[in-house]
């Protein structure tokens, strides 16, 4: 038997939803058109985060070094920077190196600093003049003292960009990220009763970002692994089998054009 509609509204928590993530979508899902003649602004994500994986497999199905996988990970990070300049993507986030990293060998963790340096010391001016802004998540107090100076000096330098907004999550994990998240709430003074999801929102590394639209893994593996657990709540997910260190212009795009197919209910 049909049941009768209530005969009174329906009295729902004082904080749900979560942060209200969006407007309901009023357009079935359909075909994406080609990016060739761009994306309307309401089907482009505003903010694209990508677990950059496979570096070491690249390198160990050519019979080269890790180091030399991890190099040509970031050559691949250049064309894709340029990619989202070229799209109109308001922020990139992409994860480097994760808490979970340190488990490496000293040889692979000291390659990968070395990399990164190299990376600041080499490409600062160029996101400068492409007008990019760069901002790094994570414990960077735990870095070497010579990471961490170049790493100031690179958001000093990009700190008026306004074309991309780019995240490099470098020393993260999302879990330490929640953790620290709760000692600044509790060092704060804030009241039990008081803390909602703004307030542990005002707390993260991202504090004032916007969530990601559309979370990308590469290398066939699929999980997120402990990377923007909180903010990627409602992100859509695209994973692929491509190695990092081949992932292109042209295989952004086709994130891009699996974003626009999707249809975005927000549990509406």
């Amino acid at each position: 038997m049909a049941q009768a509609p209530l005969d009174r509204p329906v009295t729902r928590p004082t904080d749900a939803p979560p942060l209200a993530h969006g407007p309901a979508p009023s357009a079935p899902t359909r075909d994406a058109p080609a990016l060739e003649a761009g994306l309307p602004p309401e089907e482009m994500p505003r903010h694209v985060a990508i677990i950059m994986d496979g570096n070491r497999r690249w390198a160990r199905a050519r019979g080269v070094s890790d180091f030399e996988g991890h190099a040509a990970g970031m050559e691949a990070v250049r064309g894709v920077l340029q990619q989202a300049v070229r799209r109109g993507v308001p922020m990139l986030t992409l994860y480097g190196f994760s808490r979970e990293n340190w488990a490496r060998s000293d040889d692979e963790v000291t390659g990968l600093f070395e990399l990164l340096g190299r990376a600041i010391a080499n490409e600062t001016e160029e996101l400068r003049a492409q007008g990019v802004h760069v901002q790094v998540l994570g414990r960077v107090e735990e870095l070497p003292e010579e990471t961490r100076a170049s790493i100031e000096n690179a958001l000093s330098r990009t700190a008026e960009g306004t074309r991309l907004h780019l995240n490099i999550a470098w020393n993260y994990a999302g879990r330490t990220e929640l953790v620290d998240a709760v000692r600044r709430i509790v060092a704060s003074g804030v009241q039990p009763d008081e803390v909602d999801e703004r307030t542990v929102s005002d707390a993260l590394y991202t504090a004032g970002l916007p969530d990601p639209d559309l979370l990308v893994r590469t290398g066939g593996e699929q999980r997120v692994s402990n990377f923007l657990i909180w903010q990627s709540a409602y992100a859509e997910l695209v994973f692929t089998d491509c190695l990092w260190p081949d992932f292109g212009p042209a295989e952004f795009d086709a994130a891009l054009l699996e974003f626009a197919r999707r249809t975005r209910r927000f549990g509406r």
